[in-house]
């Protein structure tokens, strides 16, 4: 099957993880969202996100590292943290 090569989708955009980071966005585009998974539970066998932080960055490779994070919050809980990124990437590639 070609499972590995399909990349998750999240209201258009792509929806990329490794390890505790959530990347939501392209690359190609201006800015991104990292999700930082801080805080853990266990579920029955699960882990569920307890805390998250979330920062818009720009994808420039000319922007120095520290200059790239535009706004950053931290959440309870991983979906408001993704709903939150996901307004706030919205709202920055719309300014164009």
């Amino acid at each position: 099957m070609s499972e590995k090569n399909e990349v998750l989708m999240y209201k258009g955009r792509p929806l990329m993880r490794k390890d505790n980071l959530v990347y939501y966005g392209s690359m190609a585009d201006e800015y991104i969202v990292m999700l930082q998974i801080l805080e853990t539970k266990k579920l029955e066998d699960l882990d569920l996100a307890t805390k998250v932080s979330v920062q818009l960055q720009r994808t420039a490779a000319d922007v120095k590292a520290r200059d790239r994070v535009v706004k950053k919050s931290e959440k309870d809980g991983f979906y408001t943290a993704l709903d939150v990124g996901c307004v706030w990437l919205e709202r920055a590639l719309s300014t164009k």
